[in-house]
């Protein structure tokens, strides 16, 4: 969840569709055990397929980055999987591969995550693997150079080609500064080329341990020799030496300002609007679901019909909700033609003053609401899936409620309540953030009018000023 999967988490999407949501669909029941070092363990037996699907989570991810340091939880994830106990980088991706296995670490902004799947008779072995990755990391120095290496280079090559992916990075990093929520969970060029292989060693003592720990299992196998082997297998393992830290809710932003990311010859513009939004567990998320959809969160939804089918301005719009454990953001995203900046940034605006003042009709957000209740293929389907889901409800602190009445929630959303969602989360025009990459030259005194711009090159080797 990009913050835990970015928790998109979407939720209703989730499950098996509207019918089965009417039909009161609930998840399955689990073995929760925790052990006196703080790992938790979550078993749930599914005996029709001989799969097991795991996920671990270790909590923290990217907002444990050292000050300057970002994107150093980023480089830990990548080197999880390039070497552990006796094996290294080769013979462990062989391990795995053998077997018809796989075992993939990535970092988030709340969350290390390792997710694989095996099959039931492989078990042993993929235990054996995981503590090796949790507790005997190899943590080489030359793989390290060449992971910070490659993300260094990865970034440069983003910045030179399509920058739809960066919008959001640039977006979230200069509305939040140097709150945790600003930053650039793989990191930057100039943080990057910081980080020591001294900088990773001391990472891993300090924020990788056993109190921070969720292991979820999913599959064929009998949870009580399950439990037995996994507790065997982590029971001894210490703490982490450093806390979490503690995340304050970031406040709205108040007026407006804009950041100008300046790419000589781009011939067209990237853009990001926004604020401040709310977290994972907003009390009100299915209607925001609903209201999202519609506005952007859909194919046929608002923002693509008016700025892409009518107008022509571009081929993709969307609204962004980014929603970690605190306030994250909430933002229109787009691109457009430079000589049309201002037009497609203008008609994003209206759009949004227009569902702040009069909401969706009856019929739109029926058909949002089957469009949530009607996602296809199911996502907890598999063992894998399950086992996800389970972490993740973990890590943020939910229960079984938190998707089990998501689809009575969002079948019995009224208009009214998701107006007052959109008054209440989707910022007013004259309250936004404005994030725009592009040539400036081209278009500095247009965008000048959305408020006091700070400008950067886009070969600054950092996300914000």
């Amino acid at each position: 969840m990009s913050g835990l999967r970015q928790q998109c988490f979407l939720l209703g999407c989730c499950l098996w569709g509207g019918l089965a949501f009417s039909q009161g669909l609930t998840l399955p029941d689990v073995h929760r055990v925790e052990l006196e070092n703080g790992v938790v363990f979550i078993l749930h037996e599914k005996r029709d397929v001989p799969l097991i699907g795991v996920e671990a989570i270790l909590r923290g991810g990217a907002v444990t980055d050292p000050a300057g340091k970002t994107g150093l939880s980023s480089l830990l994830a990548g080197l999880l999987e390039k070497g552990a106990g006796d094996r290294d980088a080769a013979t462990f991706a062989e391990a795995v591969a053998a077997v018809g296995g796989s075992l993939s670490a990535s970092a988030e902004l709340e969350a290390i995550t390792i997710s694989g799947e095996f099959l039931a008779r492989d078990a042993e072995l993929m235990i054996e693997l995981l503590a090796d990755m949790m507790q005997r990391p190899a943590l080489d120095a030359a793989e390290m150079k060449k992971l910070r290496d490659r993300q260094i280079n990865l970034i440069r090559a983003a910045k030179d080609s399509d920058l739809r992916p960066l919008a959001p990075v640039y977006g979230n990093a200069f509305l939040f500064g140097e709150h945790p929520y600003g930053t650039a969970v793989d990191g930057n060029e100039e943080s990057l080329a910081k980080i020591t292989h001294r900088d990773l060693r001391g990472y891993y003592n300090d924020f990788v341990g056993a109190d921070r720990l969720i292991i979820s299992l999913a599959g064929d196998f009998d949870a009580a020799a399950m439990i037995d082997s996994l507790t065997a297998a982590f029971g001894d393992w210490r703490p982490a030496e450093r806390p979490l830290p503690e995340v304050e809710a970031s406040a709205v932003q108040e007026g407006r300002r804009v950041l100008l990311v300046d790419k000589p010859g781009a011939t067209q513009s990237y853009f990001w609007i926004g604020n401040v939004g709310v977290s994972i567990n907003y009390p009100q998320r299915a209607e925001l679901d609903i209201a999202n959809t519609l506005f952007g969160g859909r194919f046929t939804s608002l923002l693509v019909d008016e700025l892409r089918t009518k107008a022509g301005l571009t081929y993709s719009a969307r609204s962004a909700l980014l929603r970690p454990a605190r306030a994250g953001s909430v933002a229109i995203v787009s691109y457009t033609k430079t000589d049309t900046t201002v037009v497609a940034m203008d008609l994003a605006l209206s759009l949004l003053t227009k569902i702040r003042e009069e909401g969706f009709s009856d019929d739109m957000i029926l058909s949002g609401k089957n469009y949530i209740l009607g996602q296809f293929p199911p996502q907890l389907e598999t063992a894998a899936q399950l086992a996800g889901q389970f972490a993740e409800l973990e890590a943020l602190g939910l229960d079984a409620s938190f998707i089990n009445d998501y689809g009575a929630a969002v079948a019995g959303a009224s208009g009214e309540d998701v107006r007052s969602v959109i008054i209440d989360v989707y910022p007013p025009a004259d309250n936004l953030v404005f994030v725009i990459l592009g040539d400036a030259e081209l278009i500095r005194e247009d965008v000048a009018k959305y408020g006091p711009i700070t400008e950067i090159a886009i070969t600054e080797p950092r996300f914000r000023p």
